[in-house]
């Protein structure tokens, strides 16, 4: 007898049964007593071709008592757009602890048996050379991990699943 239960891929409607939790985690309706940022990006697959029916979820415990309003409390759920694109607004509480990640990610699409855990960190974060997290990511990965400020105030940061440029992703135990 084994504890290990099957997996499979998200399926081809993931986008209407998920909706409810992309309705209630939505940028527009986000109620916060914190400061925001957004983070925007694109998510790719191996061959660099946008992935067009990903859901990207967000996790951030620190922020879930700024978000008491929220459904939700520092949870995010965002279908990537035709483009590939995503864009996360999320809650910064007052005095965010330095060297830890702006927020935790799971990436779920097609054709991943399994879904996938990763993490972003802002590169104005004065800790992050003292990171617990990133000390564990060699040091020529960490930069897939680290969301870059742009002109407009927004960070970018982009998700690959393959090549060269592959996103860090961890393994929980």
């Amino acid at each position: 007898m084994t504890n290990i239960t099957t997996s499979q891929t998200i399926g081809p409607f993931s986008h209407e049964a998920w909706q409810w939790a992309a309705d209630a985690s939505a940028a527009g309706t986000l109620q916060t007593s914190a400061p925001t940022i957004t983070i925007s990006g694109t998510i790719y697959d191996g061959d660099g071709t946008p992935i067009n029916d990903a859901q990207i979820e967000a996790w951030q415990p620190a922020a879930a008592s700024a978000e008491a309003a929220q459904a939700l409390p520092g949870f995010r759920r965002v279908p990537s757009g035709e483009k590939g694109e995503f864009s996360l607004r999320l809650s910064q509480p007052a005095a965010p602890t330095s060297g830890e990640p702006a927020t935790f990610i799971t990436v779920f699409a097609r054709g991943l048996v399994k879904h996938q855990f990763t993490a972003v960190f802002l590169e104005d974060d004065s800790g992050l050379a003292q990171s617990a997290i990133l000390a564990q990511v060699p040091e020529q990965r960490r930069p897939t991990l680290i969301a870059r400020k742009t002109a407009a105030g927004v960070y970018h940061w982009d998700i690959w699943m393959q090549t060269d440029k592959e996103t860090a992703f961890f393994d929980y135990v």
